[in-house]
């Protein structure tokens, strides 16, 4: 319990103070007496939601792959797997973010934005777009740092970064609204790759300089985990940006409701979101060491503080809501729907958490695609029609109960799959996707 909590600590305390400086953002342009200028950000943060998702999908394949080998005390493995997953994140989010400001003014529409938000939501996706290939280099090189178990190195690349726009966003809204902040969020993510890359590669030496034949060979068992790891993390913003159409129809109030919860959310959670990437490294790392019992208490541990953060959290923000709501001057439905918030949708996040543990488990010990199952069961088959169904009777605040409650089913369903599969590891289990050797069939045949 103490390794989860140090791992988790740092990650939540860089990860909670960037969704802080997010928050204050959007305070700050709530300021402006815009409406708009709020939903556009919900609108734009659905979509762009996709691409991030991509990102730490990347990031999931490279701390698994990179922990095993650590484990193993496969070092030289390690650093060549490190430096062909940033080239290939780069190369991904390259491509993604190019098609995003291609085709920004159909998701936008279909979305549900109209009018003046709609037109301020695709300027924004247009500014800030090409951000996410920088962003997608710095999360391999946390994920990296996390890995070797350097948790304090990851939080410092968060923070330092959180604190630099802690300074320059207010300046930027202030003069230039939300096109400010979109600027912000460059500054941001440079900061964030260049510190990555100063404590991976200059000072720990965790990553080797990859050629083309060593992205090549690395490829496919990179993407063996990396495919399902995205196709997981392409549940949450698909559930997300179609809840967003369902709010969407209870006006602009809603909508910037909506975004508040969605910052409140990252912000008070930070830790439940640091704890599946932290847990990943240790579990990868232990399993490549053949320390399965460690295995199983790491994940007992996991989903005990996933319990006991959520009750904390629980009454922090129910206690805090009535000044939130004045400070981000939400009114009618925008109240309504961060009340429901705070009474319930903060709860289900005990069983989301759960979920998040599992995830981490299969995607770290060689069972990506249930992960994938899992997520899109909640995201894609559960929480949609539970908003609609919820929606009708509670409006805009049933979408938050049609939420919470596809959470709550799946967060059991998962917690108690990830146990029985963790139970059962042992020596004789083989989890990797793919042998480091390009023809791992070779020495049979010429045993043959």
């Amino acid at each position: 319990m103490g390794h989860v909590v140090r791992m988790t600590a740092t990650g939540a305390f860089g990860i909670t103070f960037v969704f802080l400086v997010d928050a204050a953002n959007l305070l700050w342009l709530s300021q402006w007496g815009s409406p708009q200028q709020v939903a556009a950000i919900g609108f734009a943060f659905a979509i762009q939601f996709f691409s991030v998702s991509i990102g730490v999908g990347l990031m999931i394949a490279a701390t698994a792959l990179v922990s095993r080998s650590i484990g193993r005390g496969d070092r030289a493995t390690a650093r060549q797997q490190a430096g062909a997953a940033m080239v290939t994140a780069a190369s991904i989010q390259t491509v993604v973010a190019t098609l995003l400001i291609i085709l920004r003014h159909p998701l936008v529409d279909l979305s549900g934005a109209t009018g003046e938000t709609a037109v301020l939501a695709a300027r924004y996706l247009a500014i800030s777009a090409l951000s996410l290939v920088p962003m997608a280099i710095s999360l391999v090189g946390s994920g990296v740092l996390r890995a070797e178990g350097y948790g304090a190195k990851a939080m410092y690349v968060t923070l330092f970064s959180g604190v630099l726009s802690m300074f320059v966003d207010p300046f930027l809204i202030y003069h230039y609204g939300i096109d400010g902040a979109a600027v912000g969020l460059w500054v941001f993510r440079i900061c964030l790759v260049i510190l990555a890359i100063y404590f991976s590669i200059f000072q720990m030496k965790l990553v080797e300089r990859p050629d083309r034949a060593m992205v090549v060979r690395l490829f496919r068992p990179f993407m063996l985990v990396a495919l399902p790891a995205i196709a997981t993390q392409m549940s949450t913003p698909v559930g997300n940006y179609v809840l967003t159409m369902i709010m969407a129809r209870f006006g602009d109030d809603a909508v910037a409701a909506w975004a508040v919860v969605g910052r409140l959310t990252v912000l008070v959670f930070g830790g439940i979101f640091a704890l599946s990437g932290a847990i990943g490294g240790i579990f990868g790392q232990n399993y490549g060491a053949g320390h399965y019992d460690r295995l199983r208490s790491a994940y007992r541990d996991a989903l005990l503080f996933c319990a006991l953060y959520t009750l904390v959290a629980w009454v922090l923000l129910w206690t805090a809501i009535p000044y939130v709501s004045q400070l981000f001057d939400l009114s009618g439905q925008g109240i309504e729907v961060l009340n429901a918030f705070a009474g319930v949708g903060v709860g289900s996040f005990m069983f989301v958490g759960a979920l998040f543990v599992s995830n981490a488990a299969f995607n770290n010990l060689g069972r990506p695609g249930r992960s994938t199952m899992l997520n899109w069961m909640k995201d894609g088959v559960l929480s949609w029609p539970a908003a609609m169904l919820l929606a009708g009777s509670f409006g805009a605040a049933g979408v938050i109960y049609g939420q919470a409650l596809a959470g709550a089913v799946m967060g059991v369903l998962a917690a108690s799959w990830g146990w029985r599969y963790v139970a059962r590891l042992g020596p004789q289990s083989d989890i990797d996707p793919a042998p480091q050797r390009p023809y791992p069939n070779l020495d049979r045949f010429r045993r043959r």
